[in-house]
């Protein structure tokens, strides 16, 4: 009999350690959570170039993350990988994927980590981060516009610019004259899953 209300003794400690721990782990709840779809979604780069050099990058992912409901708690992570590049054009795609340009033998991923959310406008937004490509990090900054805000799903546009040559792709291409600067465009789209809506400066 004793050994019975041993065992159940400890069977009720350890319910409520698990409990316990339970409630220490779980998380954080009233914070939006968004889910951003890559299938209605894209990641573009433009150069100026005697001959066009414009493309998409087919494989990537980002996440919009917050810690309160105030839209300057946000955090933006986009990742890409490199070697998804198409700029519809067997030649440019394997060049730029080279070491002279992506090298994304030894630097698969293009990375943008921002920093904080600046709210510049009604809808517009400047987005201070941590940019790298081809091993090399930066402080870039993304300037995006909101539609949809308040609904609980929209898009998220923006513009990043950025010379090249400060990431170590000083060559060009044979018969190609081509910029430094090479601007990166994003359109995601996204939608709240959970949580309350974001609050924006009125």
């Amino acid at each position: 009999m004793r050994k019975c209300l041993v065992l159940i003794v400890l069977a009720v400690l350890c319910c409520a350690i698990r409990a316990a721990t339970t409630q220490t782990t779980a998380p954080a709840t009233g914070v939006p959570v968004f889910k951003i779809t890559t299938v209605d979604s894209k990641v573009k780069f433009h150069v100026d170039a005697s001959v066009a050099i414009e493309g998409t990058f087919s494989k990537w992912e980002a996440t919009l993350t917050f810690t309160s409901p105030d839209v300057t708690t946000g955090v933006l992570d986009v990742k890409i990988q490199a070697d998804s590049v198409d700029t519809g054009s067997g030649v440019k795609n394997g060049k730029l994927k080279g070491g002279d340009f992506f090298d994304v033998k030894d630097n698969p991923y293009i990375t943008f980590h921002s920093s904080r959310i600046v709210q510049t406008g009604p809808n517009a937004f400047d987005i201070p981060g941590t940019f790298t490509i081809r091993g090399v990090s930066k402080p870039e900054t993304l300037k995006l516009t909101l539609s949809g805000k308040g609904t609980g799903s929209g898009a998220i546009e923006g513009t990043m610019a950025f010379d090249r040559k400060e990431y170590g792709m000083n060559s060009g291409i044979p018969f190609i004259k081509i910029a430094d600067r090479v601007a990166v465009t994003v359109d995601l789209k996204g939608e709240r899953v959970s949580g309350p809506p974001v609050t924006f400066k009125q």
